[in-house]
């Protein structure tokens, strides 16, 4: 048909925004501060073949995954078996699920006079699914059984009615129902949201309008992709890196990846990386496939509304049974460790060729955080959250301070007032880590310090802070950044007792306090190049001391003359 660029703008801005509404729907209506404070969900519109047509703007490790998790469905259950008001779930991380079982993809098939016409999706952290550990994720599982309640691809919705027995299933199998079906009902409203603004563009425009305009958006963003991989330099591009251990044993783990570039194709070959490890921390291949994607997509066009013709040049490559590509049964409930490698390891072999829009090494991991236990009145809690830290520099600015990681995308930590509101804890502390941010004439971006002070009688704490030995990198002459990690200091005590960067149900008693803390990004540049002027602010903010700006920077100030400007500074404030 031949459809008026105004009209088919429209409707694809309409797709957009319907998208969108989707990820406030569902945002709104759960109960859990993982969901409604941190945004730890994505939510898609999917084409009947499986391609993204559009996306809110979520966790980007979860929209690259749904494609996957929509084909899953589909060859399970067949398009033909699909009815108006079906819902399925699936959390399987080796056929589409693609991260770990904590993380479920609700999908609902959508159609307009009989025709299949799209599919609705998210992918929400659940906080409870099962498993060993509260929080159904934990550091020391050494196989997928451990980590909770499996769903393959099932109907949890036939013609619009829940499935009883299915609902029954998983709130026997979590330990805290009504929190978890609350995110699973919140993830149906956010499907039907979808639904009935698909409905509506048909209405409007009808069917046949809606599909050439997504033909054409799936068209305009391979061709954007294509125009941009052209004026990448071809040539064959490599890195090695380190995973610092599996969460049950101290042994590094090594990874490489090649990069190909030519005139029509991006190939990602992990080839030579370890094989899976024993320990909880592997990836599966949807999983890579999306760490490459969002690694494609931010050297290439990061503006332009992600569609799948925007990955149709990129190709990645990787035996089965790596630490990227786990077989079942292998253990999966920290795969973000090897998600986030993947994306370190084509960052760092692309750096040189694009170093105008990635920065170096930033503090890379979500450091997830799992705090759990029973208050005083013997209710369970359990708070899970990522962690914000320093970012690395870029070629023109300094890195910046207290971002989510990249594989977080628009998440958040739980503010304060809820953490104490909810849970039996006290933020005793909540700022600015600046020590040892990577120098240079662009130093990295700071990290963030928070500390929980145990308030019941006991708590268990699980945390995968990764880059806890391999800190962000620096280039051009800069420093490499600092290590996240973990501390964890006795009632009473003033040193910790430990220093680590995965815990794994580590017993806290009433007044322990938990350290949590994240590294600071790479530096960019030779330090002794950096503005004088700047290096008198960073010892103006307590970033760096009069001695480290002398013998890092090269730059002697005066104590005096440095007084009178803070002087002036807290006059201004």
């Amino acid at each position: 048909m031949t459809l008026d660029p105004f009209t088919r703008s429209i409707i694809q801005d309409m797709l957009r925004a319907a998208a969108d509404e989707m990820f406030l729907r569902l945002g709104h209506a759960s109960k859990s501060p993982i969901i409604y404070e941190v945004l730890d969900y994505s939510c898609a519109l999917i084409s009947p073949k499986a391609e993204l047509i559009a996306e809110a703007q979520g966790v980007p490790g979860f929209t690259g995954v749904l494609p996957f998790a929509v084909r899953s469905i589909l060859d399970k259950h067949g398009a033909k078996a699909m009815r108006p008001g079906d819902v399925y779930a699936t959390n399987d991380p080796y056929a589409g699920g693609g991260t770990h079982l904590s993380d479920v993809c609700l999908i609902a098939p959508i159609f307009h006079e009989g025709e299949l016409i799209a599919f609705a999706a998210n992918k929400a952290h659940w906080t409870e699914v099962g498993g060993m550990a509260p929080g159904s994720w934990t550091t020391d599982a050494t196989e997928i059984y451990q980590e909770g309640l499996q769903l393959p691809a099932v109907k949890l919705y036939d013609r619009g009615r829940p499935v009883a027995s299915l609902i029954d299933l998983i709130a026997a199998n979590v330990r805290l129902p009504d929190m978890t079906l609350s995110d699973l009902y919140a993830g149906v409203a956010a499907l039907r949201a979808g639904e009935a603004r698909l409905g509506e563009i048909c209405q409007r425009y009808g069917v046949t309008a809606l599909r050439h305009s997504v033909s054409r958006l799936l068209a305009d963003g391979e061709r954007v992709a294509r125009d941009r991989l052209a004026e990448l330099p071809s040539g064959v591009y490599r890195a090695d890196g380190w995973i610092d251990d599996d969460g049950l044993s101290d042994d590094p783990i090594p990874i490489c990846v090649t990069v190909t570039i030519d005139a029509t194709h991006f190939t990602a070959d992990f080839t030579g990386s370890a094989p899976q490890a024993r320990g909880p921390i592997n990836g599966t291949w949807a999983r890579l496939q999306s760490s490459c994607r969002a690694v494609f997509k931010a050297i290439t066009a990061p503006s332009f509304p992600n569609n799948e013709g925007c990955f149709q040049p990129l190709r990645v490559v990787c035996p089965d049974a790596t630490i990227f590509t786990a077989r079942r049964p292998a253990p999966v409930s920290t795969y973000w460790e090897a998600g986030a490698a993947a994306v370190d390891l084509l960052w760092h072999a692309l750096y040189p060729i694009a170093s105008d829009r990635l920065t170096v090494g930033h503090f890379l991991s979500i450091c997830g955080t799992s705090l759990s236990g029973s208050d005083d009145g013997g209710n369970l809690f359990v708070l899970v959250e990522p962690q914000a830290g320093g970012w690395g520099a870029g070629a023109t600015k300094d890195g910046e301070n207290g971002l989510v990681a990249h594989g977080d995308g628009e998440t958040y930590n739980i503010p304060v007032e809820v953490c104490e509101t909810r849970f039996p804890i006290l933020v005793e502390q909540y700022a600015l880590n600046a020590v040892n941010c990577g120098a240079g004439r662009y130093r990295g971006g700071l990290g963030l310090v928070r500390d929980y002070r145990v308030l019941c009688e006991a708590a268990s704490l699980t945390t995968t802070f990764g880059r806890h030995r391999f800190p962000p990198w620096g280039e051009a002459g800069g420093s490499d950044g600092s290590p996240n990690g973990v501390a964890v200091i006795p009632a009473g005590a003033r040193e910790p007792a430990v220093w680590r960067g995965k815990l794994a149900r580590y017993r806290l008693r009433r007044g322990d306090l938990a350290r949590l803390i994240t590294g600071t990004g790479g530096g960019y540049g030779n330090p002794l190049e950096r503005d004088p002027a700047l290096v008198q602010r960073d010892v103006r903010d307590g970033i760096i001391t009069l001695d480290q700006a002398e013998k890092v920077y090269g730059v002697r100030l005066d104590p005096a003359s440095l007084a009178v400007v803070e002087r002036l500074a807290s006059r201004r404030n």
